[in-house]
């Protein structure tokens, strides 16, 4: 039985990394004020709106977004995996992070050693697009020094394959039950890692896998109940977060033995009959035993000490002391909490055991008193103590929890028309569902799914920016159609409310209100006030002057209809008089009344940074496109003799949806002719009518591509959509770096730039290169859209940025605006593909 072959359960196109191994050069961030937590980022674990926790491939838990919409960064060491392995001639302990504490804190544990390999070696094993095969289609075997294993990722799921270190073969697999078309699972703050030991020698081995929590209730909130905003020196705001980490004082650990279910739960000092405040719940951590086990225990340790409370004995013989101590925490003082399985493996023999950590934390609060009870306090309760519960959820169903994700994931996975790395950041990219700082409320009587928001991202942290999600949102009306209906039933609430407060505009600082009647928000709002009620948060531009929210927002509305097979009629009624209103608002900056609203000069759409002047290329077309779905939203209502206002108000009587309809039609059949008058050139559409400039804008025909997304009329004659696209292919991305880095926003028909000072031209923006390359494939043009998007991915995955997926990258090794929503555009290719 000696080295019988063991083969793990991983996808073969999941991303791949040596355990601790660093990066020589990775990205850096642009601007000093933006985040950059560095590369060590991981799969993120816990469900929609939960909190979660980030393990990097070294490791450690460092991720921490726990507070809704708040982001922590930090390796707290006391929580962490260890493994105890005794055979016939030796033993040895290791906790599994590659990287020890700074602080002399843990200072009696061993730490797992970092794989010896280079960078560019691993890179050649990487699931990634630049890989090497043979003749035979195999990966060649990288030349390596000491690997000590390999992380792998693949969205919800991760895995640590430990390896050249233990005697015996260890897996470990951590996951969330996150699945399509969930609403329920998908919301638990649960993660599940089930370790695989297997014995490839010809002797017993013994093993022992500790678990060790620190309790952190208490932590994740805000000390600051009114935190003053500031403006960054890019011009956006910012406002003060400072959570209260290592205020544990009244935390106390409870050993709990229920059943064949073994934990501790990490709690804090409360009265009986007491309204749970943000922070506040439980933690706990909990395993299974059974006859073939031992469990061992130790409910209160100090986990700033040098930690041979636990270490003593673990490294010994991988036991604890079996200790369990309910005491308070005095002020000042920490306390974690340590759980152990040990077990003994025949050779040849393999054995799985799991360990759940979950956290019931119940209430996100906002700006002070403004309160939200949590997704998943609909099915385990509000009050703050229902840890083990989820402990006992999670035992008895993580395995068909598991399943569920293979079944969702394996048809793609299947796919040998798909190349390997474009399935791998198809779904790695959906992290951001998980770490965007994203929000998911209980249901209620108006929002029977709760209502959901994701950060535009961490440094412009307000919720589904309109603009951005127009690409960015994809695969939520994909997989959780009923989220993407929630969040536009948000903003068509919100069209018609105002906010007069006057505020600065950091861009040019100027004084505007903060939200005009019938102006479509820039975003529903940030984690400081109310989201969903007080909205457009962003104070960059005055975004009610934006010439792309309103279309933005009708396109949307339609294609939630058109992508959940045109059935939801009530939700086009609940919709309409918000079309018409926002329509006409943005039909007043027609000024010379040609039927297309122009662009002021100053960065009014989605490049806020961008200078557009007359008709341009961008917002023309969104404004067709929208009035061709506004006209067949309100066809379908007058065919079905339906109208109503938001919220099934007063019907709106039939002559008034088709007199919209005929305008619509007749600023449509102006606009039509005078788009393409004023902005073909005969190679593409020009920037716009009034700036003179010749850029090649990449995102010129966003317009045209949604119309064909929807099954709408084209807004442009096909050929020029076609030699236009075949421009920006060339200029914009195979002209511009040699095409390894994807396509700038805006260059010169021969590559250069226009400005070579600018900002957003000269950038890649990944989510804006996902939409082109879903335009090229819906083109025809599918070999050119893999060769863009497999620039793209490179770009993340290879150089430190999976799993903070930036807006932006340059060609100068930056980045700028990580963790950002657009990038989840990846899935409108999908899309395109598929249908």
């Amino acid at each position: 039985m000696t080295n019988q072959p063991f083969s793990p359960q991983i996808p073969n196109i999941a991303w791949k990394r040596a355990i601790g191994l660093g990066w020589d050069n990775p990205y850096k961030v642009r601007l000093a004020s933006n985040l950059d937590d560095g590369p060590w980022h991981g799969s993120p674990l816990g469900g929609f709106g939960a909190g979660c926790i980030g393990r990097s491939s070294r490791g450690d838990f460092n991720l921490w977004q726990i507070d809704g919409g708040e982001h922590i960064f930090q390796n707290f060491p006391a929580c962490q995996f260890s493994v105890f392995e005794e055979t016939e001639k030796s033993k040895q302990a290791y906790a599994l992070c590659t990287e020890s504490p700074t602080d002399g804190t843990l200072s009696a544990w061993k730490w797992y050693p970092t794989s010896g390999i280079s960078s560019q070696q691993s890179a050649v094993s990487d699931n990634l697009p630049q890989q090497q095969t043979t003749d035979t289609g195999e990966t060649p075997a990288p030349q390596q020094q000491t690997n000590t294993g390999n992380y792998y990722a693949l969205y919800p799921r991760s895995w640590f394959v430990y390896e050249n270190v233990f005697q015996a073969n260890l897996i470990c697999e951590q996951f969330s039950p996150i699945w399509a078309g969930n609403y329920q699972e998908s919301s638990y703050p649960i993660a599940i890692f089930e370790w695989t030991a297997h014995n490839p020698t010809d002797k017993p081995i013994t093993i022992s896998i500790m678990l060790t929590w620190q309790n952190m209730v208490g932590w994740f909130t805000n000390a600051i109940k009114k935190p003053q905003v500031t403006v960054r020196d890019d011009g956006s705001p910012v406002y003060e977060y400072q959570p209260r980490i290592g205020d544990s004082t009244g935390n106390f650990n409870q050993w709990v033995e229920n059943e064949f279910r073994r934990g501790c739960v990490l709690d804090r000092g409360r009265p009986d009959i007491y309204d749970v405040k943000e922070g506040e719940g439980q933690w706990a951590i909990a395993t299974l035993a059974n006859p073939a086990i031992e469990v061992f225990y130790h409910s209160r340790w100090n986990p700033v000490g040098d930690g041979a409370d636990v270490w003593q004995s673990f490294a010994a013989d991988g036991s604890l002391p079996d200790r369990e101590n309910e005491k308070p925490c005095a002020e000042g003082e920490q306390i974690a909490a340590a759980i152990a399985v040990r077990f003994t493996i025949r050779p040849g023999k393999t054995r799985k055991i799991p360990f759940i950590l979950a956290w019931d934390l119940p209430i996100t609060e906002f700006a002070a008193g403004i309160e939200y009870y949590r997704r998943y306090t609909d099915f385990f309760g509000r009050n703050g103590k229902n840890a083990w519960s989820m402990v006992r959820t999670a035992l008895k169903h993580y395995e068909v929890w598991r399943e569920r994700i293979e079944v969702w994931q394996q048809p793609i996975l299947d796919r040998q028309d798909l190349p390997t790395w474009f399935k791998m950041a198809l779904f790695n990219e959906l992290y951001d569902l998980t770490s965007g700082g994203t929000l998911w409320t209980a249901a209620s009587e108006n929002d029977p799914i709760g209502q959901f928001g994701v950060l535009e991202c961490i440094d412009y942290r307000w919720y589904e920016s309109l603009d951005v999600r127009l690409y960015g949102s994809f695969p939520v009306i994909m997989l959780w159609p009923k989220l993407d209906k929630a969040v536009l039933e948000a903003y068509a609430r919100a069209i018609s409310t105002s906010d007069d407060t006057p505020r600065i505009i950091g861009y040019n600082n100027a004084s505007a209100i903060r939200k005009a009647v019938d102006a479509t928000p820039h975003d529903l709002g940030a984690p400081n006030e109310h989201p969903w009620e007080k909205t457009n948060y962003t104070s960059y531009q005055d975004c009610n002057l934006w010439k792309d929210l309103s279309c933005d927002f009708v396109l949307q509305v339609y294609r939630y209809f058109v992508f959940t097979d045109k059935t939801d009629i009530e939700f086009l009624q609940d919709c309409w008089s918000s079309i018409v209103q926002t329509l006409a608002y943005l039909k007043e900056f027609d000024r010379d009344g040609d039927g297309i609203p122009e662009n002021s000069g100053a960065p009014d759409q989605t490049f806020d940074d961008w200078r557009l002047r007359g008709v341009s290329a961008y917002c023309g077309g969104l404004w067709l496109a929208a009035l061709e779905g506004a006209i067949a939203i309100g066809q379908i209502l007058r065919e079905r003799g339906l109208g109503m206002t938001m919220t099934g108000g007063t019907p709106v009587p039939q002559e008034e949806i088709q007199e919209a309809i005929d305008t619509y039609k007749g600023w449509l059949a102006k606009a039509r002719s005078i788009y393409q008058e004023k902005l073909w050139n005969g190679q593409y559409y020009k920037l716009d009518s009034e700036s003179g400039s010749d850029v090649v804008m990449a995102d010129q025909l966003c317009g045209q591509f949604y119309a064909r997304l929807l099954g709408l009329p084209d807004i442009v004659p096909n050929e020029c959509a076609l030699l236009a696209l075949k421009t920006v292919y060339n200029s914009c991305f195979l002209k511009f770096q040699d095409g390894k880095l994807g396509a700038a926003n805006g260059l010169k028909l021969d590559g250069s730039p226009e400005k070579p000072d600018a900002t957003h031209p000269l950038e890649v923006w990944t989510g804006i290169n996902f939409g082109l390359a879903a335009f090229l494939v819906q083109m025809g043009m599918k070999d050119e859209a893999f060769q863009l998007t497999e620039a793209v991915v490179s770009q993340i995955y290879e150089n430190g940025l999976q799993f903070r997926t930036p807006e932006a990258i340059t060609s100068v090794g930056t980045f700028r605006a990580s963790y950002y929503l657009r990038a989840m555009a990846i899935w409108g290719i999908y899309h395109v593909l598929t249908t």
